[in-house]
């Protein structure tokens, strides 16, 4: 089990993206590595976690310089589930995912709803 995860750290290592800092911790409950990656000013970039085979898992969280949410993600054993949101301003984009596809996109502003299906 140790040897799994030093070489599960090990790659979650080498999946780095632009930040910098980064910390790890391995979640027991879950057998997941949780991770929080920081801005270059110290601010949470991102959270989420990873299976012991390097495989995005679960919520992840992404946050702008100023630590406000830019979007919320759900992956299943490295793929996208779900309804993932996106937030810009006075905008929300939802994204449905099935079988690690989009099927829909609904954007809601402060003036109207716009739905795009690919069915």
């Amino acid at each position: 089990m140790k040897n799994i995860i030093v070489v599960a750290l090990m790659m979650i290592s080498a999946v780095s993206f632009a930040q910098k800092e980064r910390t790890l911790k391995l979640n027991q409950d879950t057998n997941t590595i949780d991770v929080v990656y920081y801005h270059d000013n110290g601010q949470i970039s991102q959270t989420g976690a990873y299976t012991l085979d390097g495989k995005l898992h679960g919520e992840w969280l992404s946050y702008d310089v100023k630590g406000d949410k830019t979007a919320l993600a759900k992956y299943d054993q490295g793929e996208k589930v779900g309804t993932w949101y996106f937030y810009q301003k006075d905008v929300l984009q939802e994204v449905n995912y099935t079988n690690n596809r989009i099927v829909e996109v609904t954007t809601w502003n402060d003036k109207r709803s716009q739905v795009v299906s690919n069915h």
